[in-house]
């Protein structure tokens, strides 16, 4: 059951839903060679890789249900070589979704 870290957020042209599952969390910590809470840490910090933003966003819709070509291309198109501003909030909200957790509507 993942509703409790599944967040929904606009990204690209619609609203989406954004999962890291444990295997998501997996990949990610194999791309970044960090562990999660390190991660976690340094975009709590601001001191995170830039190409790390597009891979939590890509892996959280992989992890949502999304194939992963098509999660390709909506990174490419809406993550990649866009402002840092525009980027950072989504992504931080969905590594925070599976730290803390997102309220579960009824």
């Amino acid at each position: 059951m993942t509703d409790r870290i599944t967040l929904r957020a606009f990204f690209g042209d619609a609203e989406r839903a954004f999962t890291l599952t444990d295997p998501m969390l997996t990949e990610l910590e194999r791309l970044t060679g960090l562990g999660t809470g390190a991660l976690y840490a340094q975009l709590v910090n601001m001191a995170f890789p830039v190409q790390v933003l597009a891979q939590v966003i890509r892996l959280g819709l992989i992890g949502a249900g999304m194939t992963p070509e098509e999660a390709k291309h909506l990174c490419a198109a809406y993550a990649e070589n866009r402002p840092l501003a525009e980027v950072f909030p989504l992504a931080f909200a969905i590594l925070d979704a599976r730290w803390s957790g997102v309220e579960v509507k009824p």
